[in-house]
């Protein structure tokens, strides 16, 4: 009786740790992205009080971006090294109390440092909280939690426009970013609740044979990163000037604008957890090429809806199916990975591409210069969506890998 009572109290603290570990992946990611979105929504207030023109304020936007494969070289490493719990609370920490500090300076020259400071610690958050959440969670539902877990980006997006709508119009900007701050308190919960994964301890090893096992999966890393690269472009490619076209070609007004987009990332959200829970049984490149498929297919309704009704339907499902391959992403990198490597190989990857394919705005914005903003949307997502369907589907796939043991010298992860 005793020892059945034991297994049930174990069996209870499993399930309880793993609930909290894929909290604090959530809560990083979801507080992580809040904190980048709240300067989308204050450019022009900022540059007004920094008494500087409006592009220099979107550099700081590019300088966070650019500095994000810093951070996950950084973080990634560190949580291969000394375990997943003590690089994601130092990553937390870190970036609210920059996020504080951009809040609190005082002219243009330290805000773009900070800037560059943040980026380092976005780009640390998503890799180090991936692995703890994955690792975490059983093998059986790791595709809905993927989904789940990587839809906290959305929600981030969902927050900063809550908290632009309330406390900008009576406070400011440099409240918003004060209380970008509050995510450190996250750090104390994963102290207190969050245990380090049993996969972490089973492949830790020392420095030498990990530098040989970068040197040995470098083919796989490239596939990654060009994999991310693809995912980057659909993202931004389907995102980014959205709301622009919407004011510039549909005029449609900022509230209606502001709705439109929201009720997007809700199908962001929704897409994601579905996408997540079908890969879990059909696999995980036909789930993301599915979804990309699909897309392709709701791109025409997406810019040319001739109503606000139709217009909110089309960009629900097409954020429904872009970000159902995204959810997909956590779960399927981590698998992916080598076990020694699995704090630095999908955080690493993932920023690269975010790299890689920062251009894809730029070049919307130009074509649209020439033509609409409806055709040159329409042509370089439809592009990047047609170009994405092989990327995925050729690669390889590993559903269902157990974590823990050691990629063998020579082996395939």
């Amino acid at each position: 009786m005793a020892k059945a009572s034991a297994i049930l109290s174990s069996q209870k603290a499993a399930r309880a740790n793993q609930r909290n570990a894929l909290t604090a992946g959530y809560l990083g990611w979801t507080l992580d992205a809040f904190d980048f979105f709240v300067l989308i929504f204050v450019l022009a207030p900022v540059a007004h009080d920094f008494h500087v023109s409006l592009p220099k304020i979107v550099l700081t936007l590019t300088a966070s971006l650019a500095m994000r494969p810093v951070g996950a070289v950084l973080f990634g490493l560190m949580a291969d090294r000394y375990g997943r719990r003590l690089p994601l609370m130092l990553d937390i920490i870190f970036y609210s109390v920059i996020e504080v500090l951009s809040g609190l300076a005082p002219n243009y020259k330290v805000f773009l440092v900070l800037r560059l400071l943040y980026g380092i610690g976005m780009g640390g958050e998503w890799g180090v909280g991936a692995s703890l959440a994955m690792e975490s969670v059983s093998p059986k539902w790791r595709g809905i939690l993927s989904g789940f877990l990587q839809e906290g980006y959305a929600l981030g997006y969902l927050l900063a426009a809550a908290v632009y709508s309330v406390v900008f119009p009576h406070w400011g900007w440099r409240a918003m970013f004060l209380l970008g701050g509050l995510p450190a308190l996250l750090s104390l919960f994963v102290f207190a609740k969050v245990k380090e994964t049993e996969a972490w301890h089973e492949s830790r090893t020392d420095w030498g044979t990990y530098g040989r096992a970068i040197a040995r999966h470098w083919k796989l890393f490239l596939y990654m990163v060009g994999l991310m690269t693809a995912m980057n472009c659909i993202s931004h490619g389907t995102q980014d000037l959205f709301p622009t076209f919407l004011q510039r070609e549909r005029h449609f007004s900022p509230e209606i604008t502001a709705m439109i987009t929201m009720i997007s990332m809700v199908g962001a959200i929704c897409g994601g957890v579905v996408f997540g829970l079908y890969s879990d049984h059909r696999g995980r490149r036909r789930a993301m090429v599915t979804s990309v498929l699909l897309a392709l297919v709701i791109t025409p309704a997406w810019l040319l809806a001739p109503s606000v009704a139709l217009m909110v339907a089309a960009a629900f499902l097409m954020q429904f199916m872009v970000q159902g391959g995204w959810g997909v992403i956590p779960v399927h990198l981590n698998e992916l990975s080598p076990n020694e490597l699995r704090g630095f190989f999908p955080g690493f990857a993932y920023q690269l591409g975010v790299l890689f394919a920062s251009s894809i705005t730029y070049m919307e914005a130009v074509l649209a210069e020439h033509m609409s903003y409806a055709k040159s949307l329409g042509i370089l997502a439809a592009l990047v969506l047609l170009l994405g369907v092989p990327v995925i589907a050729l690669g390889p796939e590993a559903k269902g890998a157990a974590f823990g043991k050691i990629t063998p010298p020579g082996g395939s992860p």
